[in-house]
């Protein structure tokens, strides 16, 4: 009996933002991963001057692409800044690479980035998964770190409620099972392959969706140690937990907790004013 078919998976529509596109490579890690990445600026800027500027870096969540970002980012241009993006790996059009999955390596991926295109210092904004390595990054690489907007960010895995209507838990194990399956060659003659859910997507997808059960572990009184701006973005209908929103909030000095009304955890696609709001407050706090 084969399984049944992973609901969903890795591969998903791909989009971009609207505004200028001045950049797009794949930048190698030490492990072999390629990461898919972007600069995009207001027009009749050049790639030079973006890069010597303080650009916006944006930190998609998990499963997602940069285009997490299309209405910030476009506003973002249009407001006279630049934005660096990129696929975090294993993610969007970005490879694996070999390391194990862990919130600290996503950090260190962005600084693989900055370093790779000469960048000495970026305001941060990061949504979910992203939201957790804006953390890691304003605590770890202060001396990078202009401002940090930290949008939908957990400490721990318990501090995502669980959706009734989702089991990351079984999906995770589905998607698992399938990529085993697959692998295996058996599927029935009248079913063609091409059309399901291949083996690395499903395995992947299982993969990322574990990170979310098993991580993060990040003690509070560490993010004390920030001390650039930061923002502690969530929605009033988020999926993380009030405790865990005001103890990330409480940690970091001086650090604002903005609660956006009406919506849930997808702030950059519900909310881009109020995501856009944040970070220019941040720039214009950091002069």
């Amino acid at each position: 009996m084969w399984p049944a078919v992973p609901k969903t998976y890795r591969r998903t529509t791909y989009d971009r933002p609207e505004a200028t596109l001045h950049y797009a490579q794949r930048i190698a890690t030490a492990d072999g991963a390629q990461l898919a990445t972007f600069v995009y600026g207001p027009e009749g800027t050049t790639l030079e001057d973006l890069l010597a500027s303080d650009l916006v870096l944006a930190l998609h969540g998990n499963g997602g692409t940069h285009g997490t970002f299309n209405d910030v980012i476009d506003r973002l241009c249009a407001a006279g800044r630049g934005v660096l993006a990129f696929d975090a790996r294993a993610q969007g059009q970005s490879s694996r690479g070999s390391l194990p999955l862990t919130y600290e390596l996503l950090a260190q991926d962005a600084i693989c980035v900055l370093d790779a295109l000469g960048v000495k210092r970026v305001h941060v904004v990061g949504h979910s998964d992203g939201g957790i390595e804006a953390l890691l990054l304003a605590r770890d690489f202060g001396e990078r770190i202009a401002s940090i907007v930290a949008g939908g960010a957990n400490l721990t895995p318990e501090g995502v409620i669980e959706d009734p209507s989702w089991d990351t838990a079984g999906s995770a194990e589905a998607n698992r099972t399938w990529a085993a399956f697959m692998e295996a060659g058996d599927l029935p003659a009248s079913i063609d392959a091409a059309l399901l859910p291949q083996a690395e997507d499903a395995r992947l997808s299982g993969e990322l969706l574990q990170l979310m059960l098993d991580e993060p572990h990040i003690d509070a009184a560490t993010l004390a140690s920030i001390s650039c701006p930061a923002c502690v973005l969530v929605g009033e209908h988020d999926c993380i937990t009030d405790e865990e929103t005001e103890a990330i909030a409480h940690a970091i000095p001086g650090a604002r907790l903005v609660v956006v009304p009406g919506v849930g955890h997808s702030l950059p696609r519900l909310a881009p004013d109020s995501v856009t709001l944040q970070i220019l407050t941040n720039i214009l706090l950091v002069g």
